[in-house]
C-alpha cells in the first residue's frame, strides 16, 4: 500500500530519506493492521509513524525558514492538518476504535502521495533556485 517511488524524489538526500522511511513506517502500518497484530504492536508502529512525522515536519519548516520559503505559512498549514489528522486516528485506536484503520491509511498515503509531489516538490525547487542565484 505504501511504495516508494522515484517520482516522490524531491532531490534532497536528506529529505527524500526522510520520505522513504515515511513510507517504510506508514507500510510497517499497515501489515500490522492487516495481520490482525495485537494491539500493543499496532500501537508501537503508530507511535513511531507519529513521531517520526513530527520529526521530518520540523526538519522541512526549520529549511523553510532558513532559505525564506515564500509558502511556508501554507506548507506549515498541511503538516498541520495531517498531524491533527493522525493524532485523532491515534485517539481512536487506543480508545479501541480501530475500525477506521483502512480509511485512515488510504488518507494517509494519499496526503503522503500528494504533498511530496505538489507542496515539497514546490519546496525543493525554490531551494534549489535559491542556492544556484
Amino acid at each position: 500500500m505504501f511504495e516508494w517511488k522515484p517520482e516522490f524524489a524531491v532531490g534532497m538526500p536528506h529529505i527524500d530519506a526522510q520520505h522513504r522511511e515515511l513510507f517504510r513506517l506508514a507500510e510497517a502500518l499497515y501489515v500490522a493492521m492487516s495481520a490482525g497484530q495485537g494491539k500493543a504492536a499496532l500501537e508501537g508502529t503508530l507511535d513511531r509513524l507519529v513521531k517520526y512525522t513530527e520529526e521530518h515536519f520540523a526538519a522541512e519548516e526549520r529549511l523553510m525558514r532558513l532559505n525564506d520559503y515564500t509558502f511556508q505559512a501554507a506548507h506549515k498549514a498541511e503538516h498541520r492538518a495531517l498531524t491533527r489528522k493522525v493524532v485523532d486516528f491515534q485517539t481512536e485506536f487506543n480508545h479501541g476504535r480501530a475500525t477506521l484503520a483502512v480509511p485512515v491509511l488510504q488518507f494517509l498515503r494519499s496526503w503522503l502521495e500528494g504533498h511530496i509531489k505538489q507542496s515539497d516538490m514546490k519546496l525543493a525547487g525554490f531551494i534549489r533556485q535559491r542556492t544556484a542565484a
